[in-house]
């Protein structure tokens, strides 16, 4: 049971239901939302995919019903549109299997998709009778597509080349992005995290310094520390105490990583 609040601090995280937490905010107070959410259940070899493998992360993370997902993502979008500002975007991530509700939710909610944007890293996960996924979704949505930020020079300079003479603007702003994943050996398992070096390049394009950052669905806290790192305020919301409390102590101590020891 969680304590009832009247306001939500910025540069801070809550261990409370994500909805309930977004509702303490007042509207268009938010920069930019970048979030993972928990994905549905009930598909076949669900425990395998995306890493999320029992064994490999802590206990109690918090996953929807198929059947729920679409109300589920309907509540929380909801919630963000209201508090994102005008000037704002949002990039939400998803696996093949939670995306018609994801772009359905979006869609009745009133954001206007920007870009439909595939992160493709280094392998998947290995199967016998189908293709292996290697991919994942990002969606890049706004509220407003006139006022929304976007800094497209943010990483290269318009005339910049590579070492072959081809431009570096232009591929870093293509829609397929090839970046590895993350591994940590040695670490103290998590959710599955999302790259610092793919956060990154968002925070440069779609937002500036001091602007605020919120991730409703935190898990470790990586979108929370890179944005912290990159001189951003940060705000964001973990249902599961294991998941804020070590996201938590990645934001107190400065750490990027943590050991078992630690």
């Amino acid at each position: 049971m969680f304590l009832k609040m009247k306001k939500i601090e910025i540069n801070k995280i809550y261990n409370m239901n994500c909805i309930e937490g977004m509702k303490l905010i007042p509207k268009n107070k938010i920069d930019l939302i970048i979030t993972d959410p928990p994905f549905a259940i009930n598909f076949k070899a669900t425990k395998a995919n995306y890493n999320r493998i029992s064994s490999r992360v802590m206990q109690g993370y918090n996953e929807i019903k198929a059947v729920d997902y679409y109300d589920f993502s309907y509540h929380w979008m909801k919630e963000a549109f209201r508090i994102l500002k005008d000037s704002g975007s949002m990039y939400v991530f998803s696996g093949w299997n939670n995306l018609k509700d994801i772009l359905r939710a979006l869609d009745d909610v009133g954001f206007i998709t920007v870009n439909h944007i595939i992160w493709k890293y280094q392998f998947g996960v290995v199967t016998k009778k189908k293709f292996v996924t290697s991919h994942y979704h990002c969606l890049y949505v706004c509220k407003d597509d006139k006022q929304r930020k976007f800094f497209p020079f943010s990483r290269f300079e318009k005339n910049s080349k590579s070492d072959k003479g081809r431009s570096l603007h232009y591929k870093d702003k293509e829609d397929v992005w090839e970046i590895k994943r993350e591994y940590w050996t040695g670490d103290e398992k998590t959710p599955t995290k999302l790259p610092a070096e793919l956060i990154e390049k968002l925070l440069h394009y779609s937002s500036e310094k001091k602007d605020i950052v919120l991730d409703p669905f935190l898990g470790s806290g990586q979108v929370a520390v890179v944005s912290k790192y990159m001189n951003r305020r940060h705000l964001g919301f973990e249902i599961v105490p294991e998941y804020y409390k070590f996201a938590k102590k990645r934001l107190d101590k400065n750490l990027y990583r943590i050991k078992k020891s630690e």
